[in-house]
């Protein structure tokens, strides 16, 4: 009896972590649609993400009972403790995602709206977005492989994320300075990628989180060497 509990409560477990990685995979899209309707002017892939921001919503609040419903019904210690918060937590952070994704939308309308095909620096924008997906996607990676290795190098990616949206800010500002008839598209572009910018640090929380679960130790608010020392070294 007791490893058929055991065996049940490992399948629910897993059955969590994949329904994380769904709504994961819905995220990424969205992300990717958002910039790609910013890149062709096409609305109907505004109208998509959009819809999608439900879906994402519905498998955050299910998500969530899931967890919920574990914690009351299995009581989970240790490890199996930090998968369950691991998954609240993430989940949450995705859900932000979403949602940044679709304010890059709102905003890509705004810049259609206006006749424009594309937004100011749009190429910084687009590298701007390929660098928080590359962070999004490995800190998933490490989520699904539960290798805290890689954790280190989302936060490492950041720092560098950081540097180039701040660049891109000063670019804009210059914009408006210089031609004050731009300063509504570029507001909005300063948005988009604001955005931008958020992705990645939500992408360095899920990496947090995965340090947390793989070695039991928390890392929010630690510098570089820090996560570094307990990403890469031992296990608990």
């Amino acid at each position: 009896m007791s490893e058929h509990i055991s065996k049940q409560f490992d399948a629910e477990l897993e059955a969590i972590r994949s329904s994380v990685l769904g709504m994961a995979g819905l995220v990424e899209d969205q992300v990717r649609q958002a910039m790609e309707s910013l890149a062709t002017g096409d609305v109907s892939l505004i109208s998509q993400v959009i819809e999608r921001e439900e879906r994402v919503n519905e498998m955050h609040l299910a998500l969530d009972e899931m967890c919920i419903q574990m914690i009351a019904r299995r009581q989970p210690a240790a490890s199996d403790l930090r998968m369950v918060m691991t998954v609240i937590k993430s989940v949450e952070d995705l859900e932000r995602i979403g949602d940044k994704a679709a304010r890059i939308c709102q905003r890509a309308k705004n810049i259609i709206d206006a006749g424009k095909l594309q937004a100011p620096r749009f190429q910084e924008l687009r590298h701007l977005a390929d660098l928080a997906l590359d962070m999004l996607s490995r800190a998933l990676d490490a989520f699904a492989r539960l290798d805290a290795a890689p954790a280190a190098e989302v936060k490492r990616a950041d720092n560098q994320l950081d540097i180039e949206y701040r660049g891109m800010q000063r670019q804009l500002v210059s914009i408006m300075m210089e031609d004050p008839r731009s300063i509504s598209l570029t507001l909005d572009t300063m948005w988009i990628a604001k955005a931008i910018e958020r992705i990645g640090d939500l992408a360095v929380n899920i990496s947090e989180h995965v340090v947390f679960l793989v070695k039991g130790q928390d890392v929010r608010h630690k510098g570089q060497a820090e996560m570094d020392r307990v990403a890469l070294g031992p296990k608990e």
